[in-house]
């Protein structure tokens, strides 16, 4: 499958944190509930951590209690699926259609009218709040 960026194993190496790398090009995932953007409600888009391309709006995220962030839809275009047979399940892998970045997994069980729930990586995305929106205010938790 071919990619509008496509780097050698050494280059994504060399671009990113091992524990991204590991999961954008390994395919691993990170422990639930350990994600940074799990509880990002503010207003903006989550962007794939390897290519920068917008994959999730805010307002298709949800709390789907799974630990990890989840939507019920991605921007158009942006998402491949793909099976995954692997640790003897089937499911459907989802990745970044401009690098091929893994981000997750998609399953048909979100609670929306759409049905699904895209089970991302904190480690696979960022997020980048919409311009002229002001950080959310942070509590300190003892």
């Amino acid at each position: 499958m071919g990619f509008e960026i496509e780097l050698s194993d050494e280059q994504w190496r060399e671009k990113l944190a091992r524990s991204r790398y590991e999961v954008l090009r390994t395919a691993a995932t990170e422990p639930a509930f350990s994600g940074s953007l799990l509880h990002v409600e503010e207003d903006g888009s989550f962007t794939c951590g390897g290519c920068g391309q917008a994959l999730f709006t805010s307002g298709a995220k949800f709390d789907s209690g799974s630990g990890w962030p989840s939507f019920d839809k991605a921007i158009e275009g942006t998402v491949v699926e793909r099976a995954d047979t692997s640790h003897f399940m089937r499911r459907t892998e989802i990745i970044c259609s401009r690098c091929g970045g893994h981000l997750g997994h998609l399953f048909n069980d979100g609670p929306t009218d759409t049905g699904m729930r895209y089970c991302v990586n904190s480690l696979a995305v960022d997020f980048e709040r919409a311009p002229g929106t002001e950080p959310a205010a942070t509590t300190e938790r003892s």
